[in-house]
């Protein structure tokens, strides 16, 4: 029986092992967080003897793939699928808001949060999820493959590998001890992926704000924000008479406050959001949360070629920078697209 490992448990590597499994493989899924869906990322807490759920990496799944949306909504149970009300307005460098796009295009999440999509993925297979592993690096030694952790603890063998971290630390990974031809290939082709940085401010309120979009997005690049978003457009996020607001800052801004105080960064992305509204009060929000994504959103696809060399190996990848698209529903294709593709190597390779 083929022994797949997965490094990654976000919307691509769960994907990939849920093909994987049907397929027949025993699949193990290494993963560095105690959660999963990666950038696909969900938050609880509680405010004024209230629950409240929101997004703060991807936003919603769209409906630009009606295969990955058919699974989601019926191979995956679409009980707690819930669709994001109202319309994405623009605003541009002066913080006008005029009316926009998407505004008949369906958005998606779920009443527990995106993250859901990873779990609902990997429910009911047969994969192996270990969490709190941190890889270090991989090698190849007879004829299979192997992942070293930060802890020095080797996993494995497998008899093919495929890798779903972001092209940045996919490359840190790949380059990791004495990497062959093939992995150096595919290091240096991971490592032309151009990516953007995005600092979220997550904003909440004690009172419910009355706006008619659900989204706001910056067209002409040139804010300091680059979006905003009202949880309690997303049916179960947000109880009546609250408002919880996801700010995205610019990529250039992102980077330039990286190293900020948090709570600075945040008051003013605060002040930001209050002038694009147009509504003073969200200046002084009840709580706040934050995250830095350094490796947020990739604006380019890998070079197919080391790609494929790799895989004829038992090497892969899978993620949204490797479908080169940064969405989510993009990740979940290419994660369910490498999980069909893989093999049992050319142990001649």
């Amino acid at each position: 029986m083929t022994h797949v490992g997965i490094v990654g448990a976000g919307a691509a590597g769960a994907a990939a092992a849920r093909t994987l499994t049907d397929r027949g493989a025993t699949v193990t899924v290494l993963e560095k967080s105690n959660v999963v869906c990666g950038r696909a990322a969900s938050r609880t807490r509680e405010y004024d003897g209230h629950r409240i759920t929101y997004d703060y990496g991807a936003n919603y799944l769209k409906d630009d793939d009606e295969g990955v949306v058919e699974l989601v909504r019926d191979s995956l149970d679409g009980e707690g699928l819930v669709e994001v009300a109202g319309p994405v307005d623009v605003f541009d460098e002066s913080g006008t808001v005029s009316s926009g796009r998407d505004s008949d295009d369906s958005k998606r999440s779920y009443r527990a949060g995106i993250s859901s999509l990873a779990e609902r993925l990997l429910d009911g297979t047969s994969a192996r999820v270990e969490h709190g592993v941190r890889a270090r690096r991989v090698r190849r030694s007879d004829d299979c493959w192997r992942v070293v952790d930060d802890d020095g603890d080797g996993w494995g063998p497998f008899d093919a590998l495929l890798l779903t971290p972001p092209a940045p630390q996919t490359e840190r990974l790949l380059r990791a001890g004495d990497p062959g031809v093939r992995r150096r290939a595919l290091a240096d082709a991971a490592a032309a992926v151009p990516y953007r940085s995005v600092y979220t401010g997550v904003l909440g309120y004690g009172f419910r704000l009355d706006r008619p979009y659900y989204g706001l997005v910056n067209v002409d690049k040139d804010h300091e924000v680059g979006w905003i978003s009202r949880e309690e457009h997303k049916p179960g996020h947000v109880p009546a008479g609250q408002t919880v607001l996801v700010v995205q800052a610019s990529p250039d801004w992102s980077v330039a406050h990286a190293d900020v105080d948090p709570a600075e960064t945040t008051a003013t992305l605060a002040d930001h959001a209050a002038s694009v509204v147009g509504d003073e009060r969200l200046g002084d929000p009840a709580w706040t949360d934050h995250k830095f994504w350094r490796h947020a959103l990739p604006d380019d696809g890998v070079a197919s070629g080391p790609v494929a060399d790799a895989a004829d190996a038992g090497l892969h990848v899978a993620g949204d920078w490797v479908a080169g698209a940064a969405r989510l529903h993009a990740a979940v294709r290419s994660g369910l697209e490498t999980g069909a593709a893989v093999s049992v190597p050319d142990r001649r390779g």
